[in-house]
């Protein structure tokens, strides 16, 4: 007999430790309101059907594949299949039960390419929606693993496991404190009896898989790496990094992530401490090192950041996610994010002609 299961998986936002994922680093992200949601029926074949809302128009979309013959298309699809096929790998050297066909229905409200883990968001609950329909014995950070084994292997984004932990564990008013290398992490309570946290979508969309900014900088941290003798750039502290003599672009992407790994465990101690103060002002050096060092940044996210800080009432702002598009991330006092939200995107749709929009 055939049954309905439904889970869902929302967003996050990274509130500070950008492009340290990938370096064996140190992040801090926690949860929004937004989400994406998976039901799935199960089947008696070995088909998948697939039907989404997730348009930009609102539209639904009907795909199908079959499974043990997924193939990557270089399309949204391909979350999809990179999860059944690495799942069902992972079963089988478990020796335990695997999946069968199904028919799943779509539904999102994070917006895609906003840098708030939309794809991770997908893979999640499609891989926990298999999980809990097939009654399989796979804990929550093997889901994250998977889910990101299916966007390096399957997509071609070469990201870290941020995303797809905190998809994953993340709580709401909590932050998630990731070491990524050693995959423990800690939750910590956001203090927001004083602090708002103000989401804005920019309106450009980043295509990780398909533009090469992303892999490029990972790549370039790898190169950077071999130069210097150490395994990952968590290895190294700022100090020892000044006295190397490393090519001058690959200091610069160098002197980031190492910066900014020492910039999350200032912000533990901040919220620990509820400092918004401080934590606000190593959103602003966060953002300095994205755009000048890492050169993640783009002028419309320059600009957002620069109308945020422009108000006295916010703390710090700064861009959030991979870049090259996508959203920024600001703490504002209590009670006036909606008042700075609305002012900032007045603004700036004004200024650029783009469409920007608040989240949560």
């Amino acid at each position: 007999m055939n049954k309905t299961y439904t889970e869902k998986a929302h967003g996050r936002v990274n509130l500070i430790g950008e492009h340290t994922d990938y370096n064996g680093g140190w992040v801090l992200p926690t949860t929004i309101s937004q989400f994406t949601e998976v039901t799935l029926d199960t089947r008696e074949d070995d088909m998948v059907s697939v039907a989404s809302s997730a348009d930009k128009k609102g539209l639904e979309r009907f795909l199908s594949y079959r499974l043990g013959e997924e193939r990557k298309t270089s399309t949204w699809i391909d979350y999809l299949q990179g999860s059944t096929k690495l799942l069902r790998e992972l079963m089988e050297q478990k020796a335990e039960k695997n999946i069968w066909g199904m028919s799943i229905k779509i539904r999102s409200t994070i917006p895609e390419g906003s840098g708030l883990s939309s794809s991770a968001a997908l893979t999640v609950s499609f891989l926990k929606v298999m999980r809990t329909a097939f009654d399989l014995n796979v804990t929550d950070v093997e889901l994250a693993l998977l889910a990101q084994r299916v966007e390096n292997e399957f997509v071609g984004a070469h990201v870290g496991i941020m995303d797809q932990m905190a998809v994953s564990l993340a709580r709401t008013g909590e932050a998630l404190f990731l070491d990524t290398k050693m995959l423990s992490f800690k939750q910590l309570k956001l203090p927001l009896d004083k602090t708002d946290v103000l989401i804005i979508n920019s309106g450009i969309s980043h295509r990780f898989a398909e533009g090469g900014g992303y892999n490029e900088r990972r790549a370039q941290c790898e190169e950077a790496c071999k130069i210097l003798g150490i395994k990952e750039l968590r290895d190294i502290s700022i100090d020892e990094l000044k006295k190397k003599n490393l090519p001058d672009l690959l200091a610069k992407r160098s002197k980031h992530v190492v910066t900014e790994n020492a910039r999350v465990w200032e912000a533990v101690d901040c919220l620990k401490n509820e400092d918004m103060e401080k934590l606000g002002k190593l959103f602003g050096l966060s953002h300095a090192s994205m755009r000048d060092d890492y050169e993640v940044s783009i002028p419309e996210i320059d600009l957002l950041v620069k109308l945020c800080e422009n108000d006295s009432e916010v703390y710090g702002a700064r861009l959030t996610g991979g870049g090259f598009g996508g959203s920024i991330v600001a703490l504002t006092k209590k009670g006036s994010a909606a008042r700075i939200g609305k002012k900032v995107v007045e603004e700036y749709n004004r200024l650029t002609g783009e469409t920007a929009t608040i989240l949560s």
